[in-house]
Formats: C-alpha cells, structure tokens, sequence
C-alpha cells in the first residue's frame, strides 16, 4: 500500500445489505457473523471498505431504516461482540467499516418518540414536529409523505399532528431542539469508539423544515409528492452549519469519512453539501440512472466534476438497495459483456467508486410477478406502477447449492432462479467471468495511483458508440477505452508509446481494434 494512500478517496467501497449477504445461524436472514465468515472473500476481492445498511433494532417497517435504538445491534444480527468482531475482522485485512446512519427520522418505537406521544408537556415532545390542526381539523400544511399519503398523522389523544417524510412509522426528528441535536451527535461518538471509520447519512438535507411549515408550491407531476416543488420540507439552510459540526467531529479522528445521500437534489445541489467543513462527499443520482449509452454517462460525469470544482472529490455508484440492479438494467438475458463495460466505467471513472454486494458477479433482481410476494410497503402502496425494492434486495449467491449457499433455511428473498450457473464458486474458476474481469480491474486499479485520484480528460467529446479518456496525475497517464456497442470498431489513440494494462493487445500503427463490449487500458511509456 503507497504511503499516500486514502481509503475513502482512493480505495473501492463495497456495499452490503446485511439482511441478504450469507446467513450463519440458518434463520434465512443474513447477520454480522456471515459476514465475518466473508471477509476473506472480500480481501480478495480488493475492497477498502464496506458500508452496511443498517444493522440497529427496528420493527422492519421499512426494513432497518425505522430505527429504535441508535446505539445497539438488532438480535437479527448477532451482538454488540460480533460487531467487535467484524471491526477488529476487517481492520486485520485493511478493510474499513462505515455504518448507515438513519437520522431524519426514528421508529415510532423508539423509546424517544413512545415519550413523546405521553402528553404535550413531556420533555420528548418537542424531539419530534408536531403541530396543532387547522381550524377545520384538517393537516398543518400540504406537505405530502415520499412513500405516498400526506405526511401528517394525527395523533387522537394528544389532538396534534406530527410530520413524517416517509412511512407514518418513521416520526421526523426536529433537529431545531438542541436535545436532539447532542444525541445525534453523540451516536457519531458512540459508534467512532467502536472502531468505525466512516458514515453514511441517510437523506441528510431533509433533518431541517421551514420553521413556519409554510406550504409546497406546486408543478406538474404523477404522484401527489411529486406535484409539489419541495421547497419548505427539505434543503434548509440550517443544514451548512451542523455539517461544519459534524465534520469539524470528524476531523479530529485521523482519515475517517462522512458521505450524505443526497435526497430530491440535482448534481448542482449536491455539491453544494461537499468540501472544506462539509461532507467529503455525497452520492449524485443523475449517474446512475443513466440509461445504456455512453454520452449519457460522460455528460452526466462532467456536470458533476464541475458542479463540485476542486473542492471535493467526486464518487461514483450504478446500484444500491433502493434502484433496480445495473445488471438488470443494462444486460441483455444473461449476458455479462455490458456489466463487464459498466464495471470497468465504474473502477476507472474519476472519483470514488461504490459497489453494491453481488455487482462483481453480475446479481440481477428476482423478478415480482404478484402483489403476494412484495415485503418492501412502498411497493405495495404502488403496485402495480412501482413493485418496490425487493428485487435488488435478494441474497447473495455464494454456490450452486440450496439457496445459494446463503442459507439453509428459507432466505426471507427468494434468490434468484439463476444461481445454479450465477454465483461466486462458478465465476471464480471462469477466467472469462464478471468476477474474475472485476478482480483484475481492481487489481490494475490499485497498482496505477492515477487511475486512483488522476485527472479526467475525455477524447471523444461527442460519444456514440464508446468512450475513449484519460486518467492523468504528476507524470502518468492511463487511457482507457470502452466500447458501449456490440460492433467492432477501430480507434485512433493518441500518439506515444503505449503499453497495455489490461485487454488483448498493444496497438498497431496507434489503432487498436475494439470487439463487441470490449475494456481496454493503456499506460504511456517514455
């Protein structure tokens, strides 16, 4: 590892959700102890970092992200000890841990807001937002729940309201107390002492609402949250001074990392939130929803290289656990060249790349053909319209045996039908597989610091077919190309001396022939 080295800008962040990933106590749930018994695996996979979903008790209303107690480990899990474990696990492979923190909101079984629902007069209730009904008994304001209905309840006998963005089982907190402002930040401390190096904040920008709860003008949309202009119940400009808080915490623990989910933002907006006595970074959704063609992703990469300047570095993901899988998105049947594409975009991009657990082996969403079998509640309120984020959800295939080899009682997802043929036993012995492609990309990756913090500079600057770029920092240059289409093509690359990282050839008379969905990488020699 280079002296230089920093994890968060220059490493590879792996996403687990910890409910799917493999199950050792054979419940069909994943837990902390699975993956522990997967750390090697991830070792060898290259990665730096791991970033759990949330891992704290909850009722599971919204599976984990209604949370009851921000300081302990649901039982579903493991223990407080098998996160020890995992801690001290990880760091022995130089793998770092960030935990999910979910503050915007908590369960409505939190001991917090169980108090708060006593009386008006009990110190929790103002932890919360509640407000008194309009004269005709009707909510505060028009403000509408993201997960569908309006996004007041009342509360029968206190006779208020309170405000809830999301499920009416997740009450919103009301960072204005400064009760509650302390014990979030305390949670930092509490899970800091843990070992833990980084954060991921839950829709950040919606802690604060208008303090007068003013109405959301409106504008053209399908759902009832979308005809509103969110103007009053999110990005609030309270939100720059308890960032420079929270990083100012940070800060005074050596290379941790703090990276907000950005929520009802455009790249501009997003940006916004990084750099010098901000977040170190937040995720811009305009990337990932591209659809498969490579203008769409060097225009969206260039707005948001420009929209955060040189004052933060940028990060990179195509999947999570709320949108379907990019597999899924972009790959025709069962065919991985485009994945393998998209993988290599994702590692070689400027900024830091996230992957989401099963991307490596090319994990597609399991189908929901009935209403029957949705767990997620927003695809029930949706369906047919939305099934909801079950599909990207499914568990990890590990082998061809039962269940995938991730548990032997039946998982709480189905895996997907094909793991037979789908799963890391299979693509660890395939030389031409996804994951075996991934772990050479990422090898390249580590051994070339520019493609880890270099320069981005595109050579084609109105792409069709492929995207040709280069990574450059001090005196090294990489270039990389990739082929979008399914046609053979010739490129013309720079003039120089240039020897091959990674694909089939060295260049012939400065022309490479590119195959259907072909990666190729080239560094520049004097």
């Amino acid at each position: 590892m280079k002296k230089d080295f920093l994890w968060w800008r220059d490493g590879i962040i792996y996403q687990i959700y910890p409910r799917s990933f493999a199950d050792s106590n054979d419940d069909g749930i994943g837990d902390l102890p699975g993956i522990i018994s997967k750390l090697d695996y991830l070792q060898a996979l290259g990665v730096d970092a791991i970033w759990l979903s949330p891992i704290y008790p909850s009722p599971d209303v919204d599976f984990g992200y209604d949370v009851a107690d921000y300081c302990e480990i649901d039982p579903k899990f493991g223990t407080m000890q098998d996160f020890e474990a995992l801690v001290k696990g990880a760091k022995k492979r130089n793998i770092h841990i960030i935990l999910d923190l979910v503050l915007n909101h908590t369960s409505d079984q939190h001991p917090w807001f169980l108090e708060a629902k006593k009386s008006q007069n009990n110190p929790y209730h103002d932890w919360y937002l509640w407000q008194d009904p309009k004269p005709n008994g009707e909510p505060p304001n028009n403000w509408e729940s993201w997960f569908g209905g309006p996004a007041w309840e009342l509360d029968p006998d206190l006779g208020q309201y309170y405000y809830h963005m999301f499920h009416k089982e997740q009450p919103d907190l009301n960072w204005r107390n400064p009760d509650v402002r302390a014990a979030m930040l305390d949670v930092f401390h509490f899970w800091l002492k843990k070992g833990v190096d980084g954060f991921r904040l839950d829709v950040f920008n919606a802690y604060f609402k208008d303090p007068e709860f003013k109405d959301n003008p409106s504008q053209f949309g399908i759902r009832a949250f979308d005809r509103q202009k969110h103007i009053y119940d999110v990005s609030q400009p309270e939100m720059f001074p308890l960032l420079e808080e929270i990083r100012t915490m940070m800060d005074k623990r050596k290379d941790t990392f703090v990276v907000g989910e950005t929520f009802l933002a455009d790249p501009q907006q997003t940006a916004q939130y990084c750099g010098d006595g901000k977040l170190n970074a937040a995720f811009n959704f305009d990337f990932a929803q591209n659809r498969w063609h490579p203008k769409r992703f060097l225009q969206s990469a260039l707005r948001w290289y420009q929209s955060l300047g040189d004052s933060a570095w940028p990060n990179n993901f195509l999947s999570n656990h709320d949108m379907r899988r990019a597999a899924s998105r972009y790959c025709l049947g069962e065919d991985d060249r485009r994945a393998k594409v998209a993988a290599a975009m994702l590692l070689t991009f400027k900024g830091t790349p996230f992957m989401y657990y099963g991307e490596e082996i090319g994990l597609r969403d399991i189908p929901i053909r009935n209403i029957s079998e949705v767990k997620d509640r927003v695809g029930k309120t949706y369906w047919p319209l939305f099934t909801g984020r079950d599909g990207c959800r499914a568990p990890m295939h590990w082998n061809d045996q039962i269940h995938a080899g991730f548990s032997s009682a039946e998982p709480w997802l189905p895996v997907h039908a094909n793991y037979p043929k789908r799963n890391v036993d299979q693509q660890i012995t395939d030389p031409e597989s996804l994951l075996i492609f991934c772990k050479h990309i990422i090898q390249v990756r580590k051994e070339e610091p520019v493609l880890q913090r270099g320069d981005f500079i595109p050579l084609v600057k109105d792409p069709r077919h492929f995207l040709a770029f280069l990574r450059t920092y001090q005196d090294d240059q990489v270039l990389v190309v990739l082929n979008f289409s399914s046609r053979e093509l010739i490129y013309d690359i720079p003039e120089g001396t240039w020897v091959s990282l990674f694909g089939e050839d060295e260049p012939n008379h400065g022309l490479i022939s590119l195959a259907p969905y072909d990666v190729r990488l080239f560094k520049k020699v004097e």
